[in-house]
């Protein structure tokens, strides 16, 4: 389907209902709007259609695998199933174990606990946070950011040829950069890692609310991602994929439900049989809500089609990066170039403006929530900006006075739940912005530039 097409077809392009969609916010310069929430890559809001299936539970909500009454067997049938759901939902391979956890970061931190001795981890500095930190524990070796996509899998190829051939080894790549947008090669990463014998896992945190995720047609060896960025509620993630690292592992938390067997002993220690299923990294009452809205979200996509949703998103993205190519001072942030696919997120900086003013203007005075920052990502966003990767940095605004230059970043992202009006209405904003100047007076508190008082 063509741009044109999207454009036009406004019964096929039209934006899933999210909660939130009428909420209104005022403005300093008076008045109320209804909020644009373009900051789906930090949270999404969650899809009407996932809120309802889990108001629809909420009166049989049950303990899982730990009861014989009613409510217990109904909640711990839903529970599978929504594990079920989600591996379909990934395509995954018939072994594979889907596991239910807190987060993106919650999901690598555990594959990091479980990784095999004196395995080499291979990640790029241009990753996320939760998947450039995790592997303190292991040999790590840091990628520099590469220019294009071939060339970050020649500097794989190059720095998987110098490694170990004996010993375990795994790649981190993300699918999709929390900062650019752009999407990673993550296929022919895979081929690569796979031919000198390592592993790989995606952190699809930023791909899979945007386009599907095959485990077996990408042929990854573990995917994550985070329900809050999928149109589901906080504080459920998932990981999954291949078995045997997570089954030879210790427990990601000790506890019930991730034990088999439990006995005294004659010295007086615990003998303990773990799982082998996912249960084993589950210990605890699980987040049941979490991962049935997780599931519900996974429903929702699959049913609205991700063609149809891709194709819509590129029409937005389009009007996005045309809008801004129009501002002369505005420079959007890119590894791979203007031609390179993406989803919708998208971060530039703008000539003349503190990053951090400039967001607080465009909340302050449109209605407008984008991100400044760093977007915890630092080595990337540093790299872009052309200031030293190495430098250290902090989240949010740093303390620079509106007008400064700041070593921040605007970011404005996007998805299903977008109406064409809130991009509309942040492009010309920008526009405005930069050729008139904020209407309003704003100061730095607490690290943050907010309205001034008074």
């Amino acid at each position: 389907m063509s741009v044109s097409t999207v454009a036009a077809d406004q019964s096929v392009c039209a934006h899933l209902p999210v909660l939130g969609a009428d909420v209104t916010v005022p403005l300093v310069t008076g008045g109320e709007v209804t909020y644009a929430a373009l900051d789906y890559a930090a949270s999404a809001p969650a899809l009407q259609r996932v809120w309802d299936d889990v108001a629809a539970y909420a009166p049989y909500y049950g303990s899982v695998h730990r009861g014989a009454g009613y409510l217990s067997q109904l909640s711990t049938d839903l529970f599978e199933n929504a594990r079920r759901t989600v591996g379909e939902f990934l395509d995954c391979r018939e072994n594979d174990q889907v596991i239910f956890t807190r987060s993106t970061t919650d999901s690598l931190n555990l594959l990091a606990r479980a990784l095999p001795a004196d395995c080499q981890v291979f990640v790029f500095e241009t990753e996320h946070h939760a998947s450039l930190l995790p592997w303190q524990n292991a040999r790590v070796t840091c990628l520099d950011a590469p220019r294009t996509p071939q060339q970050a899998v020649r500097t794989l190829e190059r720095a998987l040829a110098d490694r170990d051939p004996h010993g375990p080894a795994l790649v981190c790549v993300t699918g999709a950069s929390n900062v650019t947008g752009e999407l990673w090669p993550v296929r022919e990463l895979a081929a690569a890692a796979h031919a000198h014998g390592a592993r790989i896992v995606l952190d699809a945190a930023q791909l899979a609310p945007h386009h599907p995720v095959s485990v077996q047609d990408l042929d990854v060896d573990w995917v994550a991602f985070s329900g809050h960025k999928l149109y589901a509620p906080f504080g459920s993630g998932v990981l999954a994929g291949r078995a045997d690292w997570l089954v030879a592992a210790q427990p990601y938390l000790a506890g019930g439900g991730a034990s088999r067997k439990v006995a005294r002993r004659e010295d007086g220690q615990v003998a303990v049989e773990w799982h082998e299923s996912a249960a084993r990294h589950e210990a605890g009452s699980p987040n049941v809500i979490g991962a049935y809205s997780i599931a519900s979200a996974c429903r929702a996509l699959t049913e609205a089609g991700f063609d149809t949703l891709v194709a819509r998103e590129q029409h937005l993205v389009s009007r996005v990066r045309e809008g801004l190519a129009e501002v002369p001072e505005v420079r959007i942030l890119s590894l791979f170039g203007d031609e390179a696919p993406r989803v919708g997120v998208i971060s530039f900086v703008v000539k003349g403006w503190n990053s951090s003013h400039f967001a607080a203007a465009l909340s302050a005075e449109y209605g407008i929530g984008v991100r400044d920052g760093l977007f915890c990502a630092h080595p990337l966003v540093r790299t872009l900006l052309g200031s030293d990767p190495q430098a250290q940095g902090e989240c949010g605004a740093p303390e620079a006075a509106p007008g400064e230059k700041s070593l921040n970043a605007i970011r404005v992202s996007f998805g299903a739940g977008t109406p064409d009006e809130h991009v509309e209405r942040f492009v010309t904003a920008v526009r405005e912005l930069v050729a008139d100047g904020a209407k309003w007076t704003y100061r730095t508190e607490d690290g943050r530039c907010v309205p001034a008082v008074g």
